[in-house]
């Protein structure tokens, strides 16, 4: 039988010519199909190979009878429903690397454009205009460069920065002393690192927790006449106050690449500041990169038709019959225990033990660490991590032990997680329960019994009369709904904690107010 490989959106003559080395396969380029034109298409698709335009539905893929793989050219698995093609057994795969010099260049570019005021400049000169006084810019030698985000984009552009002469300060809350070192990078945390920088440019993903990571507040922090540059993810800057601190001269200028709604509307704020460059979304816009990222997904397909090896799982990777009916039911537990550990963590993590008990601790259950893995560093880098480069980024951050054994300490089958970081150490365990799937039964030593799902909020606490109350009106107040709550604790008057499922996520505003008084310990908020 012949293999149809279906493309349905726009990728480089290069990935297509690596499709057609497949014996026996068949390549079927047909962009831009209505939703029903695309169900018809896809019905008897061995492959399916996509960009952004196209959207895999969960409609879409039970159209399909003989898909076995989904190729993402680029980064983001945005537009597939990951879920439906776990659920079916076909495998997601993207391109993570491709991108990543065209990325950390275009950063440079627009880095160096507003250092010298190069398209303001031109403007000026085709105009007319000589004004080679009012166009006076600065160098980037002797600069603080602060990167906000060290994952591989951030790497390339601390590496340009080096050459340049600048002093680099990196934040990332999974950068280690001994990789800043190695990087020529000084390791630093958010704060301290606005505040002494001279330019300033992001590079983590868009997470609820790096959603306006740079705000009013920030900007405040910041020396007068910083330079801003993002071109990472619309959001993570706050983009009418960047305008603002822009218009007052606080910030000398901005140059941004993606914004939070695009298309960019006509009356965006920054449209009115002099000082500020835009450009629509080019970070991975090179003839380089869009070859690099069809061929690198193409590459992925034909191996996986061949039923070789691959490196680029976004979903479930292959499991033998006999992995499956032992391991599968604990891979969601896994990677629900390693998201919920990344949320834990305060600081940079140096090593992580896990322990397998009971069922879980299956000889071949080396999927299971990468599970792990996944979501601990999945939290902070997105659709970066995957089944198979997630023990890479493990490599470059941390020291991790596997250890098994008959039984756990609450239940015999058993998952925990023990991680140190630079500010302290934290241990969570969960377990799977048939009726009501994975379960989380320990935190920080203290038995709790709670689904490892949907918002969370953990607090540390004095256990002592109205601490609970406390909490609950705080969050009473912010109109948070308490969905469900367990409380776990050693001895009476010592220290308790208290792990709440709440019906919509919890502002930073909140948790600080939380965090402030007496006799709370610490407090975070999860969402799993």
């Amino acid at each position: 039988m012949t293999t149809k490989i279906l493309v349905t959106d726009d990728i480089s003559s290069a990935g297509i010519d690596v499709l057609s080395t497949l014996p026996d396969a068949t390549v079927d380029v047909q962009t831009g199909l209505s939703p029903s034109e695309l169900l018809v298409a896809i019905e008897d698709a061995d492959a399916l190979v996509v960009r952004s335009q196209t959207t895999v539905t969960e409609q879409v893929i039970a159209a399909a009878k003989r898909l076995k793989v989904i190729g993402r050219a680029g980064v983001g698995v945005d537009n597939i429903d990951l879920e439906a093609a776990t659920r079916r057994g076909i495998l997601v795969i993207n391109a993570p690397d491709g991108n990543t010099i065209a990325a950390a260049e275009h950063t440079f570019a627009m880095m160096i454009s507003l250092a010298r005021h190069i398209p303001a400049a031109n403007r000026d000169l085709l105009a007319g205009n000589w004004n080679r006084k009012k166009w006076v810019g600065v160098e980037l030698r002797g600069k603080t460069l602060a990167i906000l985000g060290m994952g591989r984009i951030g790497t390339e552009v601390a590496k340009r920065a080096k050459v340049f002469g600048m002093t680099v300060l990196g934040y990332d809350p999974f950068l280690t002393e001994e990789r800043a070192q190695s990087l020529g990078v000084q390791k630093s945390d958010l704060d301290a690192a606005i505040r002494a920088a001279d330019f300033i440019t992001v590079h983590t993903p868009l997470t609820k927790e790096t959603h306006h990571m740079i705000d009013a507040g920030k900007i405040a922090m910041m020396k007068e006449g910083v330079r801003i540059i993002n071109c990472a993810r619309g959001g993570i800057i706050d983009e009418r106050a960047l305008a603002d601190a822009v218009k007052l001269g606080r910030v000398a200028g901005a140059a941004i690449d993606v914004f939070e709604s695009e298309p960019l509307a006509l009356d965006h704020p920054l449209r009115e500041c002099e000082n500020v460059i835009l450009t629509p979304h080019l970070g991975a816009s090179t003839v380089e990169a869009q070859e690099n990222v069809a061929i690198q997904v193409a590459e992925e397909i034909v191996q996986v038709l061949r039923d070789d090896t691959f490196e680029h799982a976004v979903n479930l990777p292959s499991l033998s019959p006999r992995q499956k009916e032992r391991l599968a039911p604990y891979l969601a537990l896994a990677e629900q225990l390693g998201l919920f550990a990344a949320q834990l963590a305060q600081g940079a993590p140096s090593q992580m033990t896990v322990t397998y008990a009971g069922d879980a601790a299956d000889p071949d259950g080396g999927y299971l660490t990468r599970t792990v893995l996944k979501g601990f560093f999945g939290f902070q880098y997105s659709g970066e991590v995957n089944y198979v480069n997630a023990l890479r980024y493990a490599e470059d951050a941390l020291r991790v032990q596997e250890v098994r054994e008959s039984r756990g300490r609450v239940y015999t089958n058993e998952i925990s997680i023990a991680f140190a970081t630079d500010m302290g150490s934290h241990r969570v365990a969960g377990t799977l329960y048939s009726e009501s799937g994975p379960r989380i039964v320990e935190l920080d030593g203290y038995p709790i019994d709670m689904p490892i799902e949907g918002i969370l909020v953990y607090t540390r606490h004095e256990d002592k009369p109205g601490m609970i109350g406390r909490i609950g009106t705080l969050l009473g107040d912010a109109e948070i709904n308490i969905a469900g709550m367990q409380v776990g604790r050693r001895e009476t008057g010592g220290e308790a904690v208290m792990l709440l499922t709440v019906d919509k996520s919890v502002p930073n505003d909140v948790i600080e107010e939380i965090s402030s008084h007496d006799g709370i310990r610490m407090v975070r908020a999860i969402e799993l």
